[in-house]
């Protein structure tokens, strides 16, 4: 199974490579396009309040991600049970607590196990702000402490030698130091726990525990790993729920590139999270789609046929036609706060679209009494937007960097108050 995996993922690298190669990156060439308006029924009215706003078109709108997009999260009640490994408060030289909890979901049949690790700050004594966020590697991979344990899932996709074996390879992602020194916890678990990132690969995720679960056929409008990523990060805060160190009014949701795009759904389903962070999501996360500029409907759906729900599939080459467009999964996040970030360099998850999502999503936040963007024009590097919809671009490439955690931190501390 591990060389068939290693096979798929030359193929998908390829053909990923060759993709990268044959999109659009001139401006001259974005089509023009009309953006539906979120404060517009369907049926053509407007919303005048904020009760239509929430009992009715919050509705409609949350309709089109569900149906065709990411897939409908079932209803049904997943059993997990939670076993603590180890808790180690001497973590980085004393300055955090690092504790290990193993999920165990499960139904009558088989179960499936995720490693959570939680990072607390020692110095304060107080309920502490937390981001909820999923690596890309494992959780031995943002740190290099040898107490931190490996996931099972890990261990059955990465053949032994490996270079993601190595600890602390993605700590360049990760600056705990900086985090827990401004006051901030850190929940993170490896995605692929959840759902393996692989198409033929689904049976070893969380979706096979659900009694209506088909491998061979699937409804246009049934979940895959998106659906099933966002609904993970939304079982981490069960978990954190029974944390007492835990300041569970200030739960922060943050994902990079396709994380981001499952923090945008999760926050869109769970008003748990305050603060929703998506950092260089693109195409399906924050970019508007009938840009059509960087990776494209086609290209995601065609080398990642397993993150949404095939009913997405219509809209390959077929912006136009689209009823809908990211702007409207951001203000879906309204009334509570959200941070969209991306890079100069990352011209693949088009940051103009990115931002143009958060400005577009701006009269839903207004209705609040609440402050998007004052302007539609793009801010130049390194000036972020602190409002009730906030922003940034970088210069550099594809990445978390310790500016963009910086600017995180700086957004919550502006609408949470800095941590004590």
């Amino acid at each position: 199974m591990k060389y068939n995996i290693l096979f798929i993922a030359l193929i998908l690298l390829t053909s990923f490579s060759f993709a990268q190669n044959n999109v659009n990156y001139d401006e001259s060439k974005v089509p023009d396009f009309i953006l539906s308006d979120p404060l517009t029924f369907n049926d053509g009215k407007k919303v005048t309040t904020v009760e239509e706003w929430e009992k009715q078109r919050r509705g409609e709108i949350f309709e089109f991600f569900a149906s065709q997009v990411y897939g409908r999260t079932p209803k049904e009640q997943i059993n997990v049970k939670y076993e603590t490994l180890s808790e180690n408060p001497n973590f980085m030289n004393g300055k955090a607590t690092n504790k290990q909890v193993k999920f165990i979901f499960s139904n009558e049949d088989k179960k499936v196990e995720a490693i959570l690790m939680l990072v607390l700050p020692n110095w304060t004594k107080e309920k502490v702000p937390v981001f909820v966020v999923y690596n890309f590697n494992g959780n031995h991979t943002t740190n290099s402490d040898t107490s931190i344990l490996y996931s099972p899932t890990f261990k059955m996709l990465t053949e032994p030698g490996h270079k993601d074996w190595e600890r602390g390879s993605q700590s360049n992602m990760w600056c705990y130091d900086k985090i827990i020194e401004r006051g901030y916890g850190v929940a993170t678990m490896f995605y692929q726990d959840i759902y393996p990132d692989r198409p033929d690969m689904e049976e070893y995720g969380i979706v096979s525990l659900f009694s209506d679960y088909k491998a061979s056929t699937k409804a246009p409008d049934q979940w895959q790993a998106l659906g099933a990523w966002a609904w993970g990060t939304s079982r981490i805060v069960d978990y954190l729920e029974n944390e007492k160190r835990v300041d569970m009014k200030k739960i922060i949701t943050m994902g990079h590139s396709r994380h981001g795009k499952a923090a945008l759904w999760a926050g869109a389903q769970d008003n748990r999270f305050s603060i929703v962070i998506s950092n260089e999501s693109g195409c399906g996360g924050a970019a508007l789609s009938k840009r059509v500029f960087g990776e494209t409907i086609a290209i995601i759906t065609n080398y990642f046929p397993h993150w949404f729900c095939l009913n997405f599939n219509r809209y390959a080459n077929n912006e136009a036609n689209l009823p809908f467009d990211q702007h409207q999964l951001v203000a879906l996040t309204a009334p509570r706060k959200i941070y969209i970030a991306s890079a100069k360099e990352d011209a693949w998850a088009d940051p103009k679209g990115e931002f143009f999502s958060g400005y577009y999503a701006g009269p839903v936040y207004e209705l609040y009494g609440l402050k998007g963007f004052e302007t539609d024009v793009h801010p130049p590097p390194h000036q972020p937007v602190l409002n009730d919809i906030g922003y940034h671009i970088r210069e550099g490439e594809h990445d978390v960097t310790d500016y963009d955690w910086k600017c995180f931190m700086d957004f919550a501390d502006k609408h949470f108050g800095k941590p004590k």
